[in-house]
This record gives structure tokens, sequence and C-alpha cells, in this order.
């Protein structure tokens, strides 16, 4: 390419530039600069890098003591120079390796990179540094190789120095992008010869050379990401005589839009050749063409999005992976041509060719019609549509109906980017076009004026069917992005399907592989599995405890566990104004053991219970304040409890054993009072206890004092908290008189509820670990031997958590099929 002015580099930044195309010069407006954007290939270059780091770390210091072996077999097998040879094969290339870097800095200034010279003495330095970092400190390169006599010239030493290695492969990763690829290959090619060069030589490949070479190549890697890639040049001259061979003679280029996430867009004016049979190609006498220009890396982020949807989102959701950037234009341009056909493109698609350095040429008319605003009124969100019903009809789905894409033109509805269209689409498809419309003329027109005319044109059952798409995950991300507030406007047009069809109730549609809930769940499912490795590991001595146990009270203990959950259902259900089953509840109350178990501080178990109100008809502040209420009435219980069966133990003294030490307790309480003052003072936390605490304190007194005048209700749940605490208690004195007894039923409540309480603030779930040494150090210090101890708390932990937990994951899948939570 021929430019007038000053150097090629400069130029392309100008404002004004002239090219020189076939004899004509031919005058470009805007900047042609490529971004210097982090591009996905810099992305995975540098996860390789880093990956082969750690694999020739890890493969080292594994293999450490046989890799000088190994060698060495390796090289008394393919060595078959003579040491004089060995050593004028090391001197030429080792002229060869220290002239390499030279090489590429004069490529670098051939190619007038000016920017990058600082990257490319960065690189090489860091590189040599890291591997000048020892134990003693930074240490400088000693050109020796002892046990190797061919290896006696200054130059050979570069071949086996790391340090130089790892520069030579920074400055060559960090220099490729703006090299050509002939000249990268070579050297990549000279680089990497060492490894041949020294086993034919009958010597050793040294260790550190390689990891030279590994960490030369992640410091050049990250510095890449780090400085940018290079301005790709623009094959301008190409597309003019491209676009001239098809008709089209341009007298002019003007920059639309520059390059960026998206292709560089161009105008094109000039005027359309013709021959005596009439226009060339497809230019019928446009003076106007816009020229689209996607370069090599630019489609390198949408393939990677077009991968990740494919992995998570069903299959019949997804669009065929396009192979190459060439092809996703070709199907651009060809559903282009098919939608013109049925006259709703606001474009015609004139070309699609192939430029140098993998650019690809798209030509089109200018787009037609004005984007559709509010001001078009009603008649426009018929149009609109009446369009998409026609696409449809025909079997073709949009993909993105964004409002940048519509247009209207004289009262008629045209469509533009067809990029994400699809012929022979399939059901979804289309339902997730008529979402997309509604979540677009929506928040344009209203959800009124949206959903009649969508129902109109669609009918009442795609309608309905469609709002099931109206969720964050299957409205695609860039329309929810050009749509302001788009929760509200998806909540607003459901609301609206709902009263202008009289459907009761629209269940979200699943369009990914995998629900939340099933996530959830399996998140859950690795907690269990954390958490019960340390019981899993105490397995085999407790099962030979186990010869010893009395059956009998091991039955009476699990009867005991299961009656606590009749009573935290009957506690829970008094506190919802018995508005939910209590069947299902009990049923509930396990599959709350699962999820309290495996999450720390029983948060999950809470969250369960709102959701499962929910689902039984309460609203979310009713369910969350009769949850808080439950919990409220426990706790005063429980320690109202404890206060009772301490006074009736009779043994302070041997309480104060299981009691933490005072100062613990004191820092504690100052602690507390610390955040408590923090939270007063910073207007921030001041005003989220306002608005989230305090109102939620004021309910739970508004609703203990209307316990106080139900005594029916109170006595339910305050009956309901006591079955809970005393069961726990009961459940573990018949734990411990399965293997003996030895201590009083008041004894095993009071240490079971010093346990709970204290335990309740471990950070592992279920209090895993911190709840068996409470109880069995409580057991133990007030009088029950060791060896009883703790076999029955290991007996009690199976009855009321592991069998339950056990339980509950099924339990809990049920309650998801049955849509309870």
């Amino acid at each position: 390419m021929l430019w007038s002015g000053r150097d090629r580099g400069h130029e392309l930044g100008a404002r004004e530039l002239t090219m020189r195309v076939d004899g004509r010069d031919i005058p470009v407006s805007g900047s042609l600069l490529q971004p210097r954007a982090r591009r996905t290939t810099d992305l995975i270059r540098v996860a390789l890098s880093l990956s082969v780091l750690g694999a020739v770390i890890a493969a080292s210091e594994i293999t450490r003591s046989k890799w000088s072996a190994l060698e060495q077999s390796v090289s008394g097998i393919v060595g078959v120079l003579t040491p004089a040879q060995a050593n004028l094969v090391f001197l030429l290339y080792g002229l060869v390796i220290l002239a390499l870097p030279f090489a590429i800095l004069i490529g670098v200034l051939a190619s007038l990179q000016w920017r990058l010279l600082a990257a490319y003495f960065v690189a090489g330095n860091v590189a040599g540094l890291l591997l000048s970092i020892t134990p003693e400190g930074l240490t400088t390169s000693t050109l020796t190789f002892e046990g190797a006599t061919e290896l006696d010239s200054f130059l050979s030493q570069f071949l086996i120095d790391s340090r130089w290695i790892a520069g030579l492969a920074a400055v060559l990763t960090v220099s490729g992008p703006w090299l050509p690829k002939v000249w990268r290959r070579w050297w990549w090619g000279l680089l990497l010869a060492f490894v041949p060069i020294h086993l034919v030589a009958s010597t050793v490949i040294p260790a550190r050379s390689v990891l030279g070479l590994s960490v030369g190549w992640a410091v050049g890697a990250l510095t890449v990401l780090i400085v940018g890639t290079p301005a790709l040049e623009v094959p301008l001259r190409t597309a003019a005589k491209v676009l001239g061979r098809q008709g089209h003679m341009t007298e002019h280029f003007t920059v639309l839009r520059p390059a960026g996430a998206g292709p560089l867009v161009l105008s094109s004016t000039g005027a359309a050749t013709s021959t005596p049979t009439g226009p060339v190609g497809g230019f019928h006498g446009d003076d106007e063409v816009i020229v689209e220009l996607y370069g090599p890396y630019q489609r390198s982020n949408r393939a990677l999005w077009q991968y990740w949807r494919w992995l998570s989102f069903r299959e019949n959701e997804t669009a065929p992976l396009h192979v190459s950037m060439r092809r996703a234009v070709e199907h651009r341009a060809l559903m282009g041509i098919v939608i013109n056909d049925l006259g709703v493109a606001s474009s015609r698609p004139l070309l699609v060719a192939a430029l140098d350095r993998g650019w690809v040429l798209y030509a089109r008319t200018p787009v037609r019609g004005s984007i559709v605003t509010d001001a078009d009124g009603e008649a426009a969100a018929k149009s609109i549509w009446n369009a998409l019903k026609l696409l449809h009809s025909h079997q073709i789905s949009h993909g993105d109906l964004r409002a940048e894409q519509i247009r209207m033109d004289d009262g008629v509805a045209l469509f533009d980017g067809f990029g994400a269209a699809e012929y022979g689409a399939s059901k979804p498809q289309l339902l997730s076009d008529i979402a997309q419309l509604l979540v677009t003329t929506t928040s344009i027109f209203g959800h009124e004026v949206a959903v009649r005319c969508a129902v109109n044109a669609m009918g009442t059952d795609a309608v309905l069917a469609a709002s099931a798409r109206l969720t964050r995950a299957a409205i695609p991300a860039l329309l929810r992005r050009s749509v302001p507030d788009c929760g509200s406007v998806m909540v607003a047009a459901r609301e609206e399907v709902l009263r202008q069809t009289g459907a009761d109730q629209i269940k979200p549609e699943q369009v990914t592989r995998f629900t939340r809930n099933q996530w959830i769940q399996l998140a859950l499912l690795i907690g269990l599995v954390y958490v019960a490795y340390p019981f899993i590991s105490a397995v085999p001595t407790f099962y030979d405890q186990l010869r010893t146990v009395n059956w009998t009270w091991a039955l009476v203990g699990l009867v005991i566990s299961g009656l606590t959950y009749i009573g935290a259902a009957a506690a829970l259900w008094a506190c919802a104004n018995r508005l939910v089953s209590f069947r299902n509840l009990a049923i509930m109350q396990i599959a709350n053991t699962f999820a309290a178990t495996t999450t720390p501080a029983g948060v999950g178990g809470l969250a369960l219970s709102v959701r499962f109100l929910q689902k039984g008809g309460l609203g979310v502040v009713r369910a969350t304040a009769a949850v808080t209420l439950q919990q409220s009435v426990q706790v005063i219980t429980h320690v109202g409890l404890l206060v009772f069966f301490a006074i009736m133990a009779g043994t302070t003294a041997e309480i104060r054993q299981i009691v933490p030490d005072p100062t613990v307790i004191y820092l504690i309480i100052g602690v507390a009072l610390g955040i408590f003052g923090v939270s007063v003072l910073v207007p921030a936390l001041r005003r989220w206890l306002g608005r989230s605490i305090l109102p939620q304190l004021r309910d739970v007194i508004r609703e203990l004092g209307d316990l106080a005048r139900d005594p029916q209700r109170f006595s339910i749940i305050f009956l309901g908290c006591a079955m809970t605490t005393l069961g726990m208690a009961l459940a573990l004195w018949a734990s411990i008189e399965a293997f003996g007894g030895g201590t009083t039923f008041v004894t095993v409540t009071v240490v079971t509820m010093i346990g709970g309480t204290l335990a309740s603030a471990a950070p592992t779930p279920g209090g895993v670990g911190a709840v068996e040494a409470v109880l069995i150090g409580g057991l133990v210090a007030f009088g029950l031997p060791a060896a009883t101890a703790v076999p029955a708390v290991l007996l009690y932990r199976v009855l009321t958590t592991w069998l339950p937990v056990a339980l509950g994951w099924p339990t809990l899948r049920w309650l998801g099929a049955k849509d309870m939570i």
C-alpha cells in the first residue's frame, strides 16, 4: 500500500490520509488504528505458558534425582558427534544465539514499532532476573558446565545459560505479534534447536535451560497481556480493489466506527461501473456502500462466549458454532439476503470477500429508516410485531432484537443485524425472539401496548410460553444492557401478560443445563463430604465399640431424635398461624437438617424454612417474620431451660469446667459492644440498622406480644421449642445408657445445652468437631469416664445428625420436584 505524507505508522492514526490504488488517489477520513486490546489469544497464551511452567517445575521436583541419568542415557543413544565436531557445532550455534536478540531488535525497528522497545527490554531483563534469584540472593552468570569438555568456548556457554535462554524466549514472545509470521517461526526454531543439538553432541540438556525457556515464555506472555497487541495494518487497498472488481469504484473512504469490539465500519462513496449488459455484480448504481472489515482476532471473544453458552445452556437453546470468522460473516450475509427478500431488512448485502492477513470484508447498502422511539406510537409497535410474525412464518429467528436493530421507514418496521439470525429455527429460538421483543417494546412503548400488540400478532399461547423466558438467564446480556432497569421491565411485562391473558402464573423456563437449585444442591453435597470427613475417619474405631452397645437404648434415642422434628415443625407451624400443611412442614424439617448441617451457622436451614413458607402461600415478609419468631422463642426457651436445669444440678463449680475462661467471655462481649458502637457511629451502618434490623426487632417484639395474648398458640410454640431442646438431651442420655450409663439426665441436659450453645459459634458447618469436643469434654468434666463418653457422643451424633442428613438429601430433592421450595 502506498501512502502519501510521512511514515505509515503515523499516517494510519491520522485523521486524513490518501492511499494510491491502481493509479488513483483515494482519500481516507478517520483513524484506521486497531485498538491495543487484550485479545483472547493473549489470555490463552498466558494460560498455556503458566501451565507449561507449572508442569516443568513439578516434573523437575518429582524427577530431580533421575533427570540427569535419563538425559545421559538418551544422549548416549543419539549422540553421534565427536568432541571436535561438537565443539564446532556449539561455536556456530553460539554465534547464532548471541546474534538472535539483535536480529529481533532490528526486526522490531524495521516494523516501526517504537512502543514495543520498552516491552522488549523489560521482558528480557525480568526473565533473566527471575532466574538469578536464589536463597543466597542475586547471582551472576557463571559460564561453566562441569563434566562436558566439549563446551570449552565462550560462545558455547550461551547454550546452557538459563538466563540467556529465558531472555531470548521472553523477547521472542513479546515481539512475535508485531513481526511477520515467517520471521517468528524461524527465530523460534533457532531457539528451540538447542535441544537436539545438545543430544546429538553427546551431552545432556540442563534442566535449568528448560526452566529458562518456560519462564521466558510466561514472562513474555504476561508482558504482551499488559502492553497490548499491535495496531494491525488494515488491508484497505485490497478492499478498494475488490469493490472495484465488483462494480463500485471507490472515490473516498470515511471511517464511521473505529474497530473495537465490533468491526471497522467505513463508508465508501464513489460511482458504480457497468457493462453494456448492465451493472457489475450486486452494485446496482449505489453511490455509497457501507464496508465492514473484520480483523483476524475480533471475533475471538465472541467464539469463546458461544462455546461457553454451548456448555452452560441446553442444546436446543444455542445456534451451531461457526468454525471461523469468515463463516460467521458469510452466515450474516446469507441471512440478510433471505430477510431482504421478505421485505423486512433495513439494508441489502452486496459482497463478502476474504482479504489479506486474515481479514474479511462485508459490504452492504446504507441502513434505511430511523431507530424506533416511543414517539412512533402504537402503530409502530404493531408493525414491529407483524414483521417478526412474518419472519417466524418462514421459520426464521432474529436472535438480537435490541432497539438499535429495529428501524421504521414510512411506517414499515425493518430489522438489521443478522449475525445471530437462524434459518429453520427451533421452537426455543422463536420463543426467545418473542421474549426479547417483549422486553424491547415494553421499554419503548410501555407494557400495556407491547403485550397487546404481541398477543394480537403472535397469539396468546405463544406469548405465554415466551413470557416464561423473561428471566436473566434467557435474555441475552447485550439486550439486558441496552434496556435501562431491565429487571423491572421484565417484571412489568410478565405481570401484564398475566393480566391480559388471564393465566394463573408463569413458571420460569429452564434454559440452562443446570438450574440454580441443582448448583446449590451440588455445593451442599460437596460441603457434606467436607464436614463428614472427620466422622468418616473415626468410623473404624467407633465400629469396634458398637459391639458392646445396648441396641434397645440406641433405638430409644433414634425415636426421641425423630420427635424433635415433630416439635420443631409444630413450633414453626404455629408461628406461621397454621397457614401451611403440618405434614409437609414436618417432612421439610428432615431436609432442613441437611441444609443446616452443610452450611456454616445453619444459615441454609433458615433460608430453606423461609423458602418453604413462601411456597406455602406466605409472603416474603410474613415468612421471614415467622422463622425469626420461631428462632427467638427457641433461644428464650433454651436459655430458660438451661438456667432451670443448672439450678437443679446444683453443681456450679463443675459447670465452670466446661465454660470458657471469664476473660474470653468478657472479650467476646467487648467485641460485640464495639461492633454495635461502630454501627451506631457510622452513618451507613446506622442507616442499615434502621432499615433492616430494627424493623425486624419491632416485628419480633410485636409477635411476642401477640403470643402473650394467645395462650393456645403460645403453648404450641413453647412446647415445640422445649421438645426440640429436651429431645436432644434425651437422645444423648439414651446414647450414654446404650454404653452402660453413669450419669443423670439433669447433668446430660446441662451439658447438651451448654455444649450446643458454645458449639453454635463454631465456623464449621453443623458444628462438626466443635460439638463432639464440647460434649465429650463436658461429660468427662461431670465425672463420666472417657471410655463411655466418646462412643456415646459419636452415637448421639449419628442418631441426631448424620442419619437425618443422609435422609435430608433425597428429601430436599423431593421437595424441589414437588415445587415446595
